[in-house]
């Protein structure tokens, strides 16, 4: 008779705090409004566009992620800057 572990016991290298599993943090947010804010405080910002590209959302799922849970819940001051070409830098201040 072979003998299981248990469905509860857990092994000791497992990453539930956000480190990668050699010890080192981890380099990406797990959440796509993790991912959003680190790109929004870059200094150099970030337009709709690549935001859309990069978290795979439409332009008007941003624009209301900004408002609704960057600025409203989390109370964030998000500035924005007209560069040349028409597009917005959108930044956290």
């Amino acid at each position: 008779m072979i003998k299981r572990k248990s469905a509860t016991a857990k092994t000791a290298n497992t990453a539930t705090d956000g480190t990668a599993r050699n010890g080192r943090p981890s380099r990406k947010p797990k959440t796509k409004l993790a991912q959003l804010e680190a790109m929004l405080r870059r200094p150099d910002g970030a337009t709709i566009e690549q935001i859309s590209k990069s978290l795979v959302w439409q332009a008007h799922s941003v624009r209301g992620a900004m408002s609704g849970a960057l600025k409203k819940k989390q109370g964030l001051t998000i500035t924005n800057e007209k560069i040349d070409g028409g597009r917005r830098v959108y930044r956290i201040a």
